[in-house]
C-alpha cells in the first residue's frame, strides 16, 4: 500500500472499522496466563473465539502483516504496519498469534531462507498451523553456545544428525524445530556451524521433560538418534550458521523482553482486591507508590519497544538493542511478580488444597517461573557484557 497521508488515513479508518466488526467480544477481558495462541497441529484454544480471531486475522494476512503476501503475510509497508499496530492497541486487542515461528524463524527465513523454504513454511506459520521450537543449548553448551557438539554428518543428499539439546522450550508442543548443528568437526568453534529444519515429531527425536521448581515442565531435553535431514532443509550456507544463529538470538531476546507483561490482571486491580480501597484508590499509600512506579516502568518500556520496532521496520539492525530490551524487560517482569506476591501476602503462597482460588495458585507458580526470565535467551550477566562491550565500547578484559 502507498504511504501518502490520504491513503494511510483511509487505511486507518478501514482497519478500525474492520477490527470493531471482527474482534470477538469474548476476548475483551484482560488476558491471563496461558491464553496466548501459539498455533500448531495440537493447539488447544482457551476459547473458540481465540481460534476465530486467529482465522480472521490470518485471512487478512495480519498475523504477520509485514511479511509478503505470497508467503502468507499482509504485505504492509512500514507505515501501514504501524497503523495496524496502533489500531489493534487502541481497541486493546489480543495478539492473534505468538511464538517462535512468528517472531524468530519467520524473519530468519525471510533474511536467509530460499524461496522454496519460505513457500513451504511461512504460510503455515502465518495461519497458525505449525508451531516451532528451538534447538540451541546443549548439556555442555549453554552460555557458551558456540561449543555445541550436535553432529550433522554429510551423507550426500541428507545430513545424519545425532546429539542432545537442553532447555528446549515447549518441545513437546513443537511440530518442527530449527536447530544448530556442527557440520565441520575440525573447524574453530564459531565456524563449522549450520542451521537445519526438521519435523520434531519424527521417531528419531525424543523429548524428556525437565521439571522446574514451579512444578511445571516448560523445558525439555531433546535427544536425536540418526535423524535424516534433507539438504534442502539447510538454512543459508553450510558451515556459516553462526551469523544466522546470532540473528535468531536478537529476535529471541526481543520476543522474551515482552513475553511476560500482559498475562496477568492489572496490578492496581489486584491491589484493591487484597488491600481494600479508599475513594477509588488502594488504601495503602506505600503500595500505591510501588504500583505507580511499576506502571511508569511498564509504560516507558512499552514506548522504548515501540521505538525499537520503528527502527527495525526501517531496516536497522537489531544488534545490541535486543540485549538491552531483554535485560530491562525481564527485570521489570520479575519486579512485577515480586510486587504481586507482596500485595497478595500469604494467599499468594498456596500450592494446593482449600483456601486458595485458581488465581492465587497460578500466581505462586508464575512467581517461581519468573526466576527463569533473566536466564533464558542469555542471562542478564551476558546481556550486560554485550551492552558494555558493544554499546559502551568498554574493553572486554
Amino acid at each position: 500500500m502507498g504511504t501518502d497521508t490520504a491513503t494511510l488515513e483511509d487505511f486507518r479508518l478501514e482497519t478500525r472499522n474492520w477490527i470493531e466488526e471482527n474482534y470477538p467480544d469474548t476476548l475483551k477481558a484482560p488476558m491471563r496466563a496461558g491464553e496466548h495462541v501459539n498455533g500448531g497441529r495440537n493447539c488447544e484454544f482457551f476459547h473458540p473465539d481465540a481460534k476465530l480471531w486467529l482465522d480472521r486475522m490470518a485471512e487478512k494476512g495480519w498475523t504477520c502483516p509485514e511479511w509478503p503476501k505470497k508467503y502468507g503475510g499482509g504485505g504492509l509497508d512500514e507505515a501501514g504496519s504501524r497503523v495496524l499496530s496502533e489500531e489493534l492497541a487502541r481497541q486493546n486487542c489480543r495478539p492473534p498469534l505468538v511464538g517462535m515461528g512468528r517472531f524468530m524463524l519467520g524473519p530468519t527465513l525471510l533474511q536467509y531462507g530460499t524461496h522454496e523454504q519460505r513457500l513451504e513454511h511461512l504460510p503455515k506459520i502465518a495461519r497458525g498451523e505449525i508451531r516451532w521450537c528451538q534447538g540451541y543449548s546443549e548439556p555442555n553448551a549453554g552460555s557458551d553456545l558456540a561449543s555445541l557438539q550436535m553432529r550433522a554428518e554429510d551423507k550426500g543428499d541428507y545430513y545424519l544428525v545425532n546429539g542432545s539439546k537442553l532447555w528446549t522450550s515447549d518441545a513437546h508442543l513443537g511440530d518442527w524445530m530449527f536447530c544448530l548443528v556442527r557440520t565441520d568437526f575440525g573447524a574453530k568453534k564459531h565456524s563449522g556451524i549450520s542451521i537445519v529444519l526438521f519435523d520434531r515429531t519424527d521417531p528419531a527425536v525424543t523429548v524428556t521433560p525437565i521439571t522446574l521448581i514451579s512444578g511445571y515442565s516448560v523445558f525439555y531435553e531433546t535427544t536425536i538418534d540418526d535423524l535424516k535431514v534433507p539438504k534442502t532443509s539447510l538454512v543459508g550456507t553450510e558451515n556459516e550458521g553462526w551469523a544466522i544463529a546470532k540473528f535468531l538470538l536478537t529476535h529471541e531476546r526481543v520476543m522474551i523482553s515482552g513475553a511476560f507483561g500482559p498475562t496477568v490482571r492489572p496490578v492496581s486491580e489486584i491491589g484493591k482486591e487484597y488491600l481494600g480501597e479508599e475513594n477509588g484508590r488502594i488504601a495503602d499509600p506505600i503500595v500505591r507508590d510501588q504500583i505507580a512506579k511499576q506502571d511508569m516502568d511498564d509504560h516507558a518500556f512499552a514506548l522504548t519497544s515501540k521505538r525499537y520496532d520503528e527502527l527495525t521496520e526501517k531496516g536497522a539492525s537489531a544488534g545490541a538493542a535486543s540485549s538491552m530490551l531483554k535485560h530491562v524487560g525481564t527485570k521489570f517482569a520479575k519486579n512485577k511478580m515480586e510486587l504481586l506476591i507482596s500485595i497478595s501476602g500469604n494467599q499468594a503462597l498456596g500450592w494446593e488444597g482449600e483456601g486458595f482460588n485458581d488465581q492465587e495458585l497460578n500466581l505462586a507458580r508464575t512467581w517461581l517461573r519468573s526466576k527463569g526470565y533473566s536466564i533464558e535467551g542469555g542471562t542478564s550477566e551476558i546481556m550486560l557484557n554485550i551492552i558494555a562491550t558493544r554499546v559502551l565500547g568498554l574493553p572486554k578484559n
